[in-house]
């Protein structure tokens, strides 16, 4: 009897935890944050995101980098790990806008690695906020472009290029003459446009007067700590601490850090390094070369670049 009553009350008590415990474990469970650290590399582009010399920074790579980031809801911040000296202006344009199209929905803080110039701190400047070593190289707020003239090494090659045109400046870029000064305006005013733009992103971006940026976008290299006193950058540290003013900013207290990995090499770059190969092999020198680049680049592009 007494047995039978023991039973039935461990029944009851079994019925209890039960009803108590089945609840709770049916609740689904919140996916602990992330933070995310997104590595960017190298000189931006529009090519192919990585090459054989080099990696480079593409628009492409930064839109299917924040697609991932975007699909998981646990993501609460992303750090940028920028690593540049610049590069094209149109994918650093498009580079910058879809890292504030991130920042509607995500905390974004850059963390700039050995060099973040030019471009490299163009696309930094949407952030929530950005921080440098103090050895950081950046700044190098400016814009730079070139036209050469060809025209000596093919007559010492014995090559004549015969040119047709429609429109008066069409042949301008070719490089196969001088520029006339009405060309060289054409240009400048081409690259001061450019400057403005700069100009104006840093303003809107880093929250400075007008007037103190033009005083320090001079195309000059600043060190993170001098760039720190000049306002161009927020904090100094390394990636961790990116990560926990990433953290801070997002208000979470505890998060997994997830490090995407940056492309592997890829077929097409396989193929750019085996051209260069056989050009080696086949004895095409210095002159050759760079004959070919330039026939293969005839429009010369202003750059947020800064060259060593």
């Amino acid at each position: 009897m007494m047995r039978k009553k023991a039973i039935i009350v461990s029944l009851c008590v079994l019925a209890v935890l039960a009803a108590i415990l089945i609840p709770v474990l049916l609740i689904p469970r919140r996916a602990p944050d992330k933070v995310v650290v997104i590595p960017l590399s190298g000189s931006i582009t529009t090519g192919d995101s990585s090459s054989f010399s080099g990696s480079s920074i593409t628009p492409g790579l930064v839109r299917n980098y924040l697609a991932k980031a975007e699909r998981d809801k646990a993501v609460k911040a992303i750090v940028f790990h920028i690593d540049s000296s610049g590069g094209e202006i149109e994918p650093c344009q498009e580079i910058l806008l879809e890292i504030e199209r991130a920042k509607e929905t995500k905390t974004i803080v850059v963390s700039m690695g050995g060099m973040a110039a030019s471009g490299g701190y163009y696309i930094s400047t949407p952030a929530d906020k950005i921080v440098a070593l103090p050895t950081t190289m950046t700044g190098s707020i400016g814009v730079i472009s070139s036209a050469v003239n060809v025209k000596g090494l093919l007559e010492k090659l014995g090559i004549e290029i015969a040119i047709f045109k429609g429109g008066k400046y069409k042949d301008m870029y070719w490089g196969v003459r001088e520029l006339t000064a009405e060309e060289q305006e054409i240009m400048q005013a081409m690259v001061d446009e450019y400057y403005e733009q700069f100009i104006d992103v840093v303003v809107e971006r880093r929250g400075l007067s007008e007037d103190d940026v033009r005083d320090l976008a001079t195309g000059q290299l600043y060190s993170g700590s001098k760039a720190k006193e000049l306002g161009l950058v927020d904090e100094l540290g390394d990636l961790d601490t990116a990560i926990d003013l990433a953290m801070e900013l997002a208000d979470i207290q505890t998060a997994i850090v997830k490090y995407y990995k940056p492309p592997r090499l890829t077929l097409w770059s396989l193929l750019g390094l085996v051209d260069v190969i056989k050009a080696r092999i086949s004895g095409s020198g210095a002159e050759d070369m760079i004959l070919l680049e330039i026939l293969n680049h005839n429009y010369p592009q202003p750059l947020f670049l800064y060259q060593s």
